[in-house]
């Protein structure tokens, strides 16, 4: 089996890009997004600016928002949503060479109305005389504050980084190039006023439609896949970079296009650190792994973990307390529906601990009490959709996806329980896209004694 991890990890060196892709979605998907930005800036336009080639050696990807309201892999495209006049407009220079070049579809190039409902297209170069124009009848500009946001990234949380490293460095002191712009754009148009969309568009995404649902689900068989072969694969003596090369070939045999996040394992005296990817450990007798890793799929993102003991038997101990875990996450998922708070959900988890003879008040039961298992919003970025969150008042929506997190840390043991599932909820439940993950003591060992039977 070893053998066999190192020469899957040799081919995904070799395995390279997925390429550009085509638009994901039907025309009426992507006009009913503008539309749905429009409503909410009725007085002005909006000004999404796309991303640019890195270099000749890396995957070209789209910012998330581009793709979201466009579908476009187009290096270097503005895209204007005009609430006022309620249109679209695109600018980009490109030529068919430079399209075929990058492998972008020269028809989506030539006509990217056809594919997406947007209904003009200029140049760049005539980008300048149209906003001054339009600018003297509107005059209320919404852009992003927050840094371009790719697959793998979270855009509020990549803005801080920055933010702290460069913006707010004595020795550098520079805005990130959304700020730029819209510094730019007040500078030329004095008498316009310039605001933050992160929140608008943010909002949108949070809420997913049946279409993205779709893809979303497909993200969860592949991540579902991916935790298989990897469970799978575990086992004394094994290294942790030969596991997590593992969970990224399969999730790109699959389909995928990446990951959604680095893939996280934690083991050992790496336990306690929650986003641990290093994989700098060889895994020994006694080990308890916490697995979290998702892949991105057409720029959609699901978030799993799974937990078990290296030599794929549970300790009375372990047991004990991944069984706690997985009661827990069974009352959140059972009661997640529309119209009752994550707070409500809380209740039900305090009920089930009272009943069972647990004391509600302990530390380690507060964050789901209180939370109902909620820990964040998935879409196209792990953490999506985070322009607006009410806490444990957050009504349950129909397209609302979210992760459900039983974590639970025992440094002293050296055990860390981390259940996590991606579900969004529906007309009369939820969906959980994590379905087929074996979560149950019974069935993790018996996936995991495959790979102990077939290497006798």
């Amino acid at each position: 089996m070893k053998m066999k991890i190192i020469i899957l990890a040799v081919i995904l060196t070799l395995f390279g890009s997925q390429g550009w892709s085509q638009l994901h979605f039907e025309k009426a998907e992507y006009s009913q997004r503008r539309e749905n930005l429009m409503d909410k800036i009725p007085d002005g336009i909006a000004i999404f600016r796309g991303s640019s080639l890195q270099n000749g050696y890396l995957q070209y990807y789209q910012f998330n928002d581009l793709i979201y309201l466009s579908g476009l892999e187009i290096p270097d495209i503005v895209l204007v949503i005009d609430g006022v006049d309620r249109s679209s407009t695109l600018f980009f220079t490109i030529s068919e060479d430079e399209a075929k070049g990058e492998g972008i579809p020269v028809e989506v190039v030539n006509n990217p109305g056809k594919f997406n409902g947007i209904e003009n297209k200029f140049p760049m170069e005539d980008l300048s005389s149209w906003l001054e124009s339009r600018l003297e009848k509107v005059n209320v500009v919404y852009t992003p504050f927050t840094s371009g946001e790719f697959p793998g990234d979270v855009s509020r949380e990549k803005t801080r980084s920055v933010k702290k490293s460069m913006t707010d460095n004595e020795w550098d002191g520079r805005l990130i190039r959304e700020l730029q712009f819209a510094e730019k754009l007040k500078e030329r148009f004095p008498d316009v006023e310039v605001k933050d969309c992160f929140n608008e568009i943010s909002d949108l995404r949070k809420i997913k439609s049946k279409a993205e649902i779709e893809v979303l689900k497909e993200a969860g068989r592949i991540g579902v896949a991916a935790h298989k072969e990897f469970i799978k694969a575990t086992a004394v003596n094994v290294r942790e970079i030969d596991l997590a090369n593992l969970f990224e070939y399969t999730c790109r045999k699959e389909g995928a296009q990446g990951l959604a996040y680095n893939t996280i394992i934690m083991s050992g005296e790496n336990m306690p650190y929650g986003h641990y990817h290093r994989y700098n450990r060889t895994l020994l007798d006694g080990d308890f792994v916490v697995l979290d890793a998702g892949p991105d799929y057409k720029y959609y993102d699901v978030d799993f973990s799974t937990s078990f003991p290296a030599n794929g038997k549970f300790s009375p101990k372990q047991k004990e307390l991944y069984e706690l875990a997985e009661e827990i996450r069974k009352v959140c998922i059972k009661s997640y529906k529309p119209g009752i708070t994550l707070g409500d959900v809380g209740q039900e988890v305090k009920k089930y601990l009272v009943e069972n003879g647990y004391d509600p008040d302990e530390r380690r039961f507060q964050g789901f009490i209180r939370y109902g298992g909620y820990n964040h919003s998935v879409g196209m970025a792990v953490h999506d959709g985070m322009g607006s969150w009410n806490g444990p008042d957050e009504v349950l929506r129909p397209g609302f996806v979210f992760a459900c997190d039983i974590n639970m840390n025992y440094r002293d043991l050296n055990i860390c329980i981390r259940l996590e599932d991606t579900v969004v909820i529906t007309d009369d439940g939820c969906i959980v896209f994590s379905d087929g993950l074996p979560r149950s003591v019974e069935e993790i060992e018996e996936l995991m004694n495959q790979n102990i039977n077939n290497n006798k």
